[in-house]
């Protein structure tokens, strides 16, 4: 065992090496006073200064934290409602075909569900005259389109695995069935919608493809934007914004973890 010990841990420098280098490399580049980003001339914030002037970036970030914030918010309550339906009621007619429906975006490629999308807006906006045009709502419902398969598959699984004794014991005891979802199944599943919420948010928030397809003139999100600057050439700037990006993130995750690790000391 001992013996294995140094080549483990070669292998897991490496693997760490890998995986955090190029960003380590980003975060680096993004301080440098040179223009081209493979070319280290002097540190300098100058490209900070500059993205917060950019107002096209600026407008791009805060549209995706917009869409993305509904769409987990959406996500969470239909995703939540078909884990319910798959969990609680195991024999009702047209399950099946439920359960391939929700689970069809977790493996059927990018480009079809954006393509399908832009046809089906196209359509309805002929028939229905809704929606007008592509733009914010249509990159919305496109996002929760996908986004609820994912939350749906988390909540399931903390549902199938809950112990329901304690909301039989409550019906048996007399609480109606909405008292007993919000005071007993709701308080036991909260990190698993948690989980969902912020996975939903972040495939928002790294979605390209889909946007692509259904998004409008007026509304363009921020990997949209990111993607047509790389084909330029990359920018200091989006290393700056990446940079700033991966540092809001090691902090929510630091303060998730923090807490988690207060609240198991309090329960021993």
């Amino acid at each position: 065992m001992w013996r294995k010990m140094p080549l483990l841990m070669t292998a897991l420098m490496f693997g760490y090496a890998f995986l955090y280098g190029p960003i380590a490399s980003l975060i680096v580049y993004s301080f440098n006073e040179n223009r081209l980003v493979t070319v280290w001339s002097g540190f300098s914030t100058k490209w900070y200064a500059e993205l917060l002037q950019n107002d096209q970036i600026l407008g791009a970030a805060w549209l995706s934290v917009k869409i993305a914030s509904v769409n987990a918010s959406l996500a969470v309550i239909l995703g939540t409602l078909a884990a319910l339906a798959l969990v609680r009621y195991k024999r009702f007619k047209g399950r099946q075909v439920m359960e391939t429906m929700v689970t069809a975006p977790l493996v059927m490629p990018e480009v079809i569900i954006g393509l399908s999308l832009l046809l089906l807006f196209v359509a309805m906006e002929r028939v229905l005259g809704w929606p007008e045009g592509r733009g914010q709502l249509t990159i919305t419902i496109a996002h929760v389109t996908f986004s609820m398969a994912y939350v749906a598959v988390v909540v399931q699984s903390r549902l199938a695995h809950m112990d329901q004794s304690l909301e039989e014991a409550a019906l048996d005891l007399g609480a109606k069935p909405r008292k007993v979802f919000f005071a007993i199944t709701l308080p036991l599943i909260t990190p698993a919608l948690v989980a969902g919420w912020l996975l939903a948010f972040t495939l928002s928030m790294d979605d390209l493809v889909v946007a692509s397809f259904v998004s409008g003139p007026g509304a363009t999100t921020l990997p949209m934007v990111v993607y047509s600057s790389v084909r330029l050439g990359v920018s200091p700037q989006i290393n700056a914004l990446a940079t700033i990006i991966v540092v809001t993130v090691s902090i929510a995750v630091a303060v998730a973890g923090v807490l988690m690790y207060r609240k198991e000391k309090r329960g021993l």
